[in-house]
């Protein structure tokens, strides 16, 4: 990690990592609420919302023209 330069705290760095806390949060309470409370329609909606929001960091974070 030598001569390395530190990350820099941006927008953009500080939206995706918020993006991500917020996608995985979602996929967990979503497999909690199918798996542990059977409530599976909600469950499986809200797991659903959580893969598409982490699957949104790919574009967010790479740019659409490099993907």
């Amino acid at each position: 990690m030598e001569n390395k330069t530190p990350i820099r705290l941006s927008g953009k760095t500080i939206g995706a990592t918020l993006i991500g806390i917020l996608g995985a949060l979602l996929l967990g309470a979503g497999m909690c609420l199918t798996m542990v409370w059977s409530h599976m329609v909600a469950g499986i909606v809200i797991g659903i919302l959580g893969i598409i929001l982490i699957l949104c960091l790919i574009p967010f974070v790479k740019g659409l023209r490099d993907v």
